[in-house]
């Protein structure tokens, strides 16, 4: 999209994909725990768009039974991303009451069934109809359809005192109405701009970016009234092995009992690529989108 701009963090060229799944073909001589021919899944700092790839064992992670090698592909970005957005970052008791926006998406439905896991109670924030059923089965206490429902006017007939904690990947104007709306105490959980980005081409918008920079909430530590804004990409978490460790045993733990489950996936072939990325731009997609070779 002219957008990801990790060419000066990582070299050029740049080949995307954060997550994969195959076959161990190879084994280096320090590597532990993995043999040739075993089935897998991981995490790379790009370079997942390929028929081979070669990362480090620390990032590897044999394949659940109960999973697919598609759903594996689909399975450790969005779930670490959601596992240290609601464990890792900051305390989240079960009285709170949480918004999960973008809820029949990856990261959002993944976050409404670690916090069914946990407990809390939860408002799933949709853009279309069609995605409301999805929310559900994932979890959600409550959902909004913004197509349908005015969206902050609702969540303040069921939270009049404001929600304790927000997860946002829209950005944008969406931050601030959050921000406005939080508990004393509240926190805005930051992990995206989606909302600022081009959804019919891979143009940048330059003014559209402008106007929603121009209206992005501004923070000052003196006057934030007893709230706080978190945020953060996991991209740039690679190198915490203790983070991702203790996420990831935690995960397949879940998934192994049956109180997680892999996420919807929506196979592409490998030179369907472009197609793949203008349905994901579109917004109307659910769960997760996987290149298959």
């Amino acid at each position: 999209m002219g957008i990801v701009r990790f060419g000066a963090f990582v070299g050029w060229p740049i080949t995307p994909g954060f997550e994969f799944s195959g076959t161990v073909a190879e084994v280096g001589k320090d590597a532990v725990g993995f043999e040739v021919g075993q089935k897998v899944f991981g995490l790379s700092l790009f370079n997942g768009y390929a028929t081979e790839i070669c990362v480090k064992a620390d990032t590897l992670y044999h394949l659940p039974q109960n999973m697919t090698l598609e759903e594996a592909a689909g399975f450790p970005a969005v779930y670490m991303t959601a596992y240290h957005a609601l464990l890792q970052l900051v305390i989240i008791r079960p009285t709170d009451k949480v918004i999960v926006h973008s809820a029949a998406g990856g990261v959002g439905s993944a976050l409404l069934q670690l916090c069914r896991i946990k407990g809390i109670e939860t408002i799933g924030v949709v853009g279309s109809t069609h995605k409301v059923e999805r929310a559900k089965q994932m979890g959600a206490t409550h959902v909004i359809d913004k197509s349908t429902q005015d969206l902050w006017p609702t969540i303040q007939q069921l939270y009049p005192n404001g929600p304790d904690v927000i997860f946002d990947a829209n950005g944008g104007d969406s931050l601030q109405k959050g921000w406005d709306i939080l508990a004393r105490g509240g926190k805005m959980i930051s992990y995206g701009v989606h909302t600022n980005l081009p959804k019919e081409s891979g143009r940048i918008n330059y003014l559209k970016l402008a106007l929603a920079w121009l209206k992005a909430p501004r923070f000052n530590s003196l006057n934030m009234n007893q709230r706080s804004i978190i945020t953060f990409n996991l991209s740039f978490m690679f190198d915490r092995k203790d983070l991702l460790k203790e996420a990831m045993d935690d995960l397949i733990g879940w998934l192994e009992a049956g109180k997680i489950e892999p996420l919807a996936v929506t196979t592409y072939a490998f030179e369907d690529v472009a197609q793949a990325h203008k349905d994901l731009q579109s917004g109307k997609t659910m769960g997760k989108l996987v290149l298959v070779v």
